[in-house]
């Protein structure tokens, strides 16, 4: 019998346990990195805003000039099919297309059978609720975020090879993790977060050259609620350092303080009161099932 244990795949349509999920050394996606993707996250047994992040999905791979052979009705079955098999309440659950491959000898991307592939593996954390007491040591890379005008950044993509030259930057100075910057050095994001400051009851975001992220928006919406005003706008790593609170935000663990930023501390060097308001009310939200659905499970 198959072990789910650790978490499930939908591989050339069907279930099949996580280690066994396989893709072709030729797809262009991993030779190209020729591919769309989204991550969901189950908590408690929940999809929280999983029609936000399925709209976005298919809206990437639509600017991609790829197509699946699933609407939205049939990949949100695929996602919880993939849940229910690993049995997971708490989950982290992905959603991919490849360009696949063309035919053989053939370089032009309009022939290639483009591929979809799902999985749902135990949830993953940034920064896991422990972590998120303390804040994390960020990191101002010199590295420079691919231009928007050369990589569409609304289209979830695996270009991270900027991202993950930051992670390294950022290790070697001492930090845990990395925001990039664009050509002027204002801040854009980091590996899998966008990044926002506090100053007062402002909240301050870069508005361009950005993924606009789920968890992002749902901050925008929960701000105004929490009495702060948002502003979009460039954010030069100066007025950053000097910020009242910094946070960043993810699927992988919501919204995160971050406390320290090129070894000197934000504010108190403390999670400040607005990034805890938010959190708080980001959780609550995982109850509301006007941002959740709940799962069946066997």
């Amino acid at each position: 019998m198959s072990d789910f244990s650790n978490g499930a795949a939908y591989v050339d349509e069907q279930l099949v346990p996580i280690a066994e999920a396989k893709i072709s050394i030729l797809d262009w996606g991993f030779l190209h990195s020729d591919a769309t993707y989204d991550v969901v996250h189950v908590w408690k047994g929940k999809f929280f805003r999983l029609d936000d992040h399925l709209h976005r999905f298919l809206a990437g791979i639509d600017k991609l000039h790829m197509s699946i052979p699933h609407n939205a009705d049939e990949l949100r079955a695929i996602l919880i099919d993939c849940v229910t098999a690993s049995g997971l309440r708490d989950a982290y659950v992905e959603m991919i297309c490849t360009r696949g491959m063309p035919a053989p000898g053939s370089r032009d991307p309009r022939q290639c059978t483009n591929r979809f592939f799902a999985f749902a593996i135990p949830f993953v954390w940034i920064a896991n609720p422990e972590k998120q007491e303390q804040g994390l040591h960020l990191i101002v890379s010199r590295s420079q975020r691919i231009p928007p005008e050369s990589v569409d950044p609304t289209v979830k993509n695996y270009h991270w090879l900027d991202l993950v030259m930051g992670l390294y930057e950022a290790y070697d100075r001492g930090g845990e993790t990395a925001v990039v910057v664009d050509a002027h050095g204002n801040l854009i994001e980091g590996p899998g977060f966008n990044i926002f400051a506090v100053n007062g009851s402002t909240i301050t975001t870069p508005a361009h050259g950005v993924l606009e992220g789920i968890t992002r928006r749902t901050v925008l919406e929960l701000a105004p609620e929490c009495g702060c005003d948002v502003l979009r706008q460039h954010l030069p790593a100066e007025s950053v350092r000097s910020a009242d609170e910094v946070f960043v935000t993810s699927t992988a663990g919501g919204v995160m303080p971050v406390t320290k930023i090129d070894g000197c501390k934000i504010g108190s060097g403390t999670p400040g009161p607005v990034t805890r308001t938010l959190r708080d009310a980001y959780w609550e939200l995982h109850e509301n099932p006007r941002c959740t659905f709940q799962i069946e499970y066997d």
